[in-house]
């Protein structure tokens, strides 16, 4: 069984309120100017729900969006770890929705597109024509920028405009990274103080795997939505296919789970779109043994526990996990339900 992901937040409950009743002065950056072929990678995006983030049932992000739900109205810089494809880009775009610049532009950069040339007169060569008051300013994958951009990064965000410059708009930092920047840190490929002046409040997002649970909503959100953008009726899924969902390790998380709905609904056929699945990380559906000895009752026995099984959670995912309309559409106790969910290996606690 893998590790519970861990969430970081700095300072303590005292401190945080601290920071929310005194915040410190956003983070000020020169102008980008978009007609630049070499900044391609910003991208505009405005909070109205162009990310929409899916609220949870797993404890482990359940965690992380009350923590969200308490320093989004800060001005604090966030730092968001977390795999490949976990959705830290739909988290930064929630910490923006939550804050007070909700109504203000939301800015994400592609940092591994940036190279020194990009900076100018010590800034970053923006033009915010578009973004006429403050905002937010997304670094997705900070540890992909080269050691000499970090510098002239660190260069351009300061505590507050102290030189009154007008080519700066003052706007709330969220970087985001796959990768481990402490290690990065101690290899000579990530600035220390460059560390620190992102990592004002740090949240550690877990992966897909670690919050199995939320695979159901996450599925019936992206039903909905590629089922509008295509025309098409929602598709219903088999059991076999949410078990199989459930029981995948999805290494590309929650951007492969995203793409092979999207696969379902555009194609029509569930198991056309789940023959890419790596057969390696998806056990095979169980089925029954039939061995020698093997008696009919036992058989039946067996069959009996499979049927429940799939049926259990195709209840689940109708009800979008809630275990007491479950339990009431399966006409058994609540009780008796969070028992059944042991047996087949889902741990009801972490829905608690």
């Amino acid at each position: 069984m893998s590790a519970k992901p861990r969430l970081s937040v700095v300072g303590n409950a005292r401190a945080l309120a601290s920071l929310k009743k005194n915040p410190p002065s956003p983070f000020c950056v020169p102008m980008l100017t978009t007609s630049d072929p070499a900044n391609q990678s910003v991208k505009f995006a405005a909070s109205n729900g162009s990310h929409h983030f899916v609220p949870s049932v797993s404890a482990a992000m359940r965690q992380v969006e009350r923590a969200v739900g308490d320093i989004a109205t800060t001005d604090l810089p966030v730092l968001i770890t977390g795999e490949s494809g976990a959705g830290k880009g739909a988290l930064a775009m929630r910490i923006h929705q939550l804050s007070n610049r909700t109504q203000d532009a939301f800015v994400r950069l592609n940092c591994a597109t940036i190279t020194p040339k990009s900076f100018q007169d010590g800034g970053i060569d923006y033009n915010w024509s578009n973004w006429p008051s403050a905002g937010t300013l997304f670094l997705d994958e900070i540890a992909d920028l080269e050691i000499l951009s970090q510098r002239k990064l660190l260069n351009a965000i300061s505590d507050g405009d102290a030189r009154g410059s007008e080519s700066k708009a003052k706007v709330r930092i969220i970087a985001a990274t796959r990768c481990n920047l402490q290690k990065e840190m101690l290899n000579g490929r990530f600035r220390e103080d460059l560390y620190y002046r992102l990592s004002g409040i740090c949240l550690r997002l877990p992966s897909l795997r670690q919050r199995k649970e939320d695979i159901p909503l996450l599925t019936d959100w992206f039903l909905s939505k590629y089922a509008a953008q295509l025309g098409k009726s929602k598709p219903q899924l088999s059991s076999r296919t949410i078990s199989r969902f459930l029981e995948y390790t999805w290494p590309g998380n929650v951007r492969e789970l995203e793409y092979t709905v999207h696969k379902i609904v555009a194609l029509g056929d569930e198991h056309l779109a789940l023959e890419n699945l790596s057969a390696a990380s998806v056990p095979a559906p169980p089925r029954l043994a039939i061995r020698d000895g093997l008696s009919l009752k036992q058989a039946a026995r067996a069959a009996s526990r499979q049927t429940e099984r799939e049926l259990i959670l195709k209840v689940l995912a109708q009800t979008r996990w809630n275990r007491k309309s479950a339990a009431k559409q399966l006409q058994i106790s609540y009780k008796a339900l969070l028992y059944k969910l042991k047996q087949i290996g889902v741990d009801s606690a972490e829905m608690s």
